[in-house]
């Protein structure tokens, strides 16, 4: 492989790359008794900005409007789709593939933790076992007809993401981050991951934006100023969201009651999303 690989064989010029040779890195297909029309992920430069928050938010919104929604949890090592969602049981499987276990409203959800016999068990596997572990949850688990279908991203440009974003069919990508100038530069990664790898960057969400006063109703930035709108126009994203700190949607997350949540957050990118 040449030290300039972008990862990307459909555009590289180098004859003799043994990837190449082998016919780089297939992309994953449904089992046929899956049908997955739209695949998005939500993405992050790094862990603790709430992508896992914004990819439920995102499912349960798309499940109102009526669309048949799926979330695969791709975070191996920290996965949080099943407490979100208030999910205890098991997932079970026959002699041809894995179930998804249904949400209240119907969501179907795929995650290590609905695997293991204790959910608080840590996962130490390594990069190549995690991104296999991905690849069966796409293509071993019985999905059903899924319209729109959340893959919680695991965070970083690491291996696993990288191996990820080769092997599923992405229609687009989400991107979470928070004010800080760190984070700002670890998503200017990730972005420019995404576009080396020709995937599109659908939204750009500025989680923790901002929190709303109760007393007196005014908007105080606690980390500094929303700079999420001058920082998407940078990246050439062309939709973005700024959240706020909500103290009861983390209540409800924590509970396992996401499916509760009120609000009109993220109305922007699920029309973006919605458009594809």
């Amino acid at each position: 492989m040449s030290e300039e690989c972008n990862h990307n064989c459909d555009s590289c010029s180098v004859s003799d790359c043994a990837s190449k040779s082998q016919g780089g890195i297939q992309k994953c297909k449904p089992n046929r008794y899956s049908k997955i029309k739209k695949v998005i992920g939500v993405v992050s430069g790094k862990g603790g900005v709430g992508k896992s928050s914004v990819t439920s938010m995102l499912a349960v919104l798309m499940q109102r409007l009526g669309h048949k929604v799926a979330v695969l949890d791709a975070d191996i090592t920290g996965p949080s789709i099943p407490k979100a969602f208030g999910l205890n049981q098991k997932a079970t499987a026959n002699e041809e593939c894995l179930f998804p276990v249904l949400t209240k409203t119907g969501i179907e959800v795929m995650s290590i933790n609905l695997l293991l016999e204790d959910a608080s068990a840590p996962v130490i596997w390594r990069g190549p076992v995690l991104a296999g572990a991905v690849k069966q949850f796409f293509e071993e688990v019985c999905w059903n007809e899924v319209d729109y279908m959340f893959v919680d991203m695991p965070p970083g440009t690491g291996d696993v993401p990288l191996t990820v974003f080769q092997s599923l069919p992405l229609d687009g990508i989400v991107v979470v981050t928070t004010p800080q100038d760190l984070v700002s530069m670890v998503v200017k990664k990730a972005v420019k991951m995404a576009e080396l790898l020709k995937i599109n960057v659908l939204s750009l969400v500025e989680n923790m934006s901002y929190f709303v006063c109760d007393d007196c109703g005014k908007k105080h930035y606690i980390f500094g100023e929303s700079r999420v709108e001058s920082e998407a126009k940078r990246l050439g994203i062309d939709t973005f969201e700024a959240l706020p700190i909500d103290p009861e949607l983390a209540k409800q997350e924590d509970s396992g009651l996401i499916e509760l949540f009120e609000g009109d957050y993220l109305a922007k990118t699920i029309a973006k999303i919605e458009k594809i």
